[in-house]
């Protein structure tokens, strides 16, 4: 299976008890397909008094069960806490957008999205040579002879 029919076949549950484990979650899911693995994050917090961090990943043989789960199980009560249950989001890359080691500008995607093609440089106006009167007057220019702060002196 592909990560991509993977992603589609998973479902996040989320809002768990502290009480909740892998086996009751697959209790409670199993009547909506074949479960190919359940994943429950541990709490790395140092102090934490959680054994998990409240949501689960439930990973189905086929995405139609993912979308029974979904259907059936979003909006129930498990342990005395309301579920919520949807499809699961893909991880982003760590290699792609904010917060990778490569330079925004230096990655495909951004090229790909921010390319400007021959065609619509051609197509802007003007030419890419500056002439004396695209230059912008100097705002500092004539203020040379004051050298003393406020009023003009008659």
């Amino acid at each position: 299976m592909t990560d991509l029919a993977r992603w589609k076949a998973t479902v996040y549950v989320g809002g768990l008890a502290s009480l909740a484990t892998t086996t009751n979650i697959h209790d409670a899911f199993i009547p909506f397909g074949e479960i190919a693995d359940i994943s429950l994050p541990k709490n790395d917090a140092p102090n934490a008094t959680e054994p998990h961090r409240g949501f689960a990943y439930v990973e189905y043989e086929d995405a139609e069960d993912a979308k029974e789960a979904i259907d059936n199980m979003d909006q129930s009560e498990f342990f005395g806490r309301i579920l919520k249950v949807s499809a699961a989001k893909p991880p982003k890359s760590a290699e792609e957008g904010l917060g990778s080691k490569t330079a925004v500008w230096e990655q495909e995607g951004w090229l790909a999205k921010h390319a400007v093609s021959e065609e619509d440089r051609l197509a802007t106006p003007g030419d890419d040579k500056m002439t004396q009167d695209d230059i912008p007057d100097d705002p500092m220019q004539g203020l040379e002879g004051l050298d003393v702060a406020g009023p003009k002196p008659e």
